[in-house]
């Protein structure tokens, strides 16, 4: 695999793309989306016996020549929306390989690795973040990254950050943002000039696979002549080094970039607060969790930028900021990519709208069919007069969020496993019942995100940092990304622990995940 990767680097890394090709590429994605999703479905779906798309397709009565009619009659979107209907759709928690899919009378048991691209060459492995089970494991293919270059660059032209410094700050394998985001910027010739990662040797190591694969990729980059940047260790509480990183960079130029989490973003800038440094001409640049008000607030105040951006790891890049938004989470959905089916008739802008993702690409680690996210929103078709748009990137995304998903820190706790810390777990431990025990996100005045255990006042508790220490190593022993995922936890002190009776749901249930969201505002003055 990793002799079949350094083959494809090579060949990746020696014809950097231009803004040109970068237009061009994306303009001829668009005008062949149709026949690009019959080519992946006939290869990936129907050509793959494997596949757990075809029982749901021929219970369907649709066969491939059924599949090609409908899509060059009715158009792509609406036999998506038709096959929907007909059952052929995946749930978050079958996609994941936590449910056996049923429908009707079809029942068949299906793991997360049933939907991979069987067709993928020259991949190296990360794995989904976030507490959601045993980790995802993705396989991300030289090809893909390439394609999503073009969906890059033309965002930074767009934003005007196209050829200025750049620095990223996200972790290293398995976490798969800081390799993903620096390959993509070394194929259209951005090179960046810094790879922060958090700090976290106290708490986490990588395994030695992780290690030896981050190092030598590293190496084989910098052996064909590319200045790639090793990991420096910064940790949450150290953000202000790159607060002044910006800073030098800035006397230098009109700009610089800075591609992270929400959560690193605000802390950067907090910083330079802190320290009375002006970011005039810093672009932030990320995603990982909503970028409020606040949040995005505090980072205006020092003279920085704020580019929301949004990505699911098994597709890449599902949409990136507007240059003329309607509020500070507004996004180009890039639809020569994928297409996003919501629930329900047409478009609305009702927030809580399911979204059904389909990809369209031969290069996506995983093939998606109508498959439903554990995030909701707003989406419409409207003119805006962004660059972006004339790429025919006309629909927009916006109030992302998810009812089962907490997030701070750029870290994700999803449900299911979380469920039983809480419902069974702790109680054994501390006593209590399941109705006890309650994690809360909540976002501080200064924009930073909280997450509190709440304890009911019933249940004898005598040391918090005992709970939140049990917890988190529960959290670390239910996968490496969960491992991943405590340790960022712990540096940034994101968990806290308050005695209080759980909180209900305005419908008066009681759920052990609760996110107190503030009311959404427009964008900064």
């Amino acid at each position: 695999m990793y002799a079949r990767f350094g083959r494809g680097l090579r060949r990746f890394l020696r014809s950097p793309l231009t803004l040109q090709e970068a237009k061009i590429l994306v303009r001829r994605r668009m005008a062949e989306r149709e026949s690009n999703f019959l080519r992946l479905v006939q290869r990936g779906i129907f050509g793959y016996p494997r596949s757990p798309y075809l029982p749901l397709l021929r219970q369907a009565h649709c066969e491939m020549g059924d599949l090609d009619r409908m899509v060059r009659t009715k158009g792509l979107e609406a036999t998506l929306t038709v096959l929907r209907k007909a059952g052929v759709y995946v749930t978050f928690e079958e996609f994941k390989g936590r449910a056996p899919i049923v429908r009707k009378e079809l029942v068949f048991p299906v793991k997360d690795r049933d939907f991979d691209n069987p067709f993928l060459r020259q991949y190296y492995h990360s794995e989904s973040g976030g507490t959601t089970g045993t980790g995802t494991r993705i396989s991300t293919d030289l090809d893909h990254l390439a394609a999503q270059s073009a969906n890059m660059m033309l965002t930074h032209d767009a934003h005007d950050v196209l050829g200025f410094p750049t620095a990223v700050w996200f972790g290293v394998l398995p976490d798969g943002g800081g390799l993903n985001t620096i390959l993509r910027c070394i194929h259209f010739g951005q090179v960046p000039e810094k790879w922060f990662s958090p700090a976290l040797g106290r708490n986490f190591q990588p395994s030695l696979r992780n290690r030896v694969a981050n190092q030598g990729i590293i190496r084989m980059v910098r052996w064909f002549g590319i200045a790639m940047p090793y990991p420096e260790p910064v940790g949450p509480e150290e953000a202000v080094r790159i607060s002044r990183w910006a800073a030098e960079k800035l006397k230098k130029n009109p700009s610089c970039l800075i591609i992270t989490l929400v959560s690193n973003a605000l802390r950067i800038c907090l910083g330079a607060k802190k320290e009375g440094i002006d970011l005039t001409g810093l672009t932030l640049w990320g995603g990982g969790e909503p970028p409020t008000p606040a949040k995005v607030r505090e980072m205006t105040s020092v003279g920085a930028r704020w580019i929301p951006g949004y990505w699911i790891t098994e597709m890449g890049p599902v949409g990136m900021g507007c240059s003329r938004p309607n509020d500070v989470n507004d996004l180009h959905l890039f639809r020569d990519l994928l297409v996003i089916i919501p629930d329900g008739p047409g478009e609305t802008q009702e927030p809580d709208r399911v979204f059904y993702f389909t990809t369209l690409l031969p290069s996506v680690p995983k093939i998606l069919l109508n498959v439903e996210s554990d995030d909701r929103g707003i989406l419409e078709t409207r003119s805006c007069g962004c660059p972006l748009e004339q790429y025919g990137y006309t629909q927009h995304l916006r109030a992302i969020h998810s009812p089962r998903k907490l997030t701070g820190e750029g870290v994700t706790l999803v449900g299911s496993d979380l469920a039983i810390i809480l419902e069974e777990i702790l109680p054994g431990r501390f006593g209590g019942n399941p109705s006890d025990y309650q994690l809360v996100e909540e976002e501080e005045d200064g924009g930073l995100t909280r997450v509190r255990l709440l304890i009911s006042p019933k249940v004898p508790i005598t040391d918090d940092r005992e709970v939140i220490e049990f917890f988190l190593d529960k959290v670390k022993r239910t996968s490496t990304a969960a491992d991943m995922a405590q340790a960022i936890w712990r540096e940034a002190k994101t968990l806290q622990i308050q005695r209080a009776e759980p909180l209900l749901t305005p419908r008066g249930k009681l759920m052990p995940l609760y996110v107190k969201r503030k009311k959404t505002g427009s964008l900064p003055s």
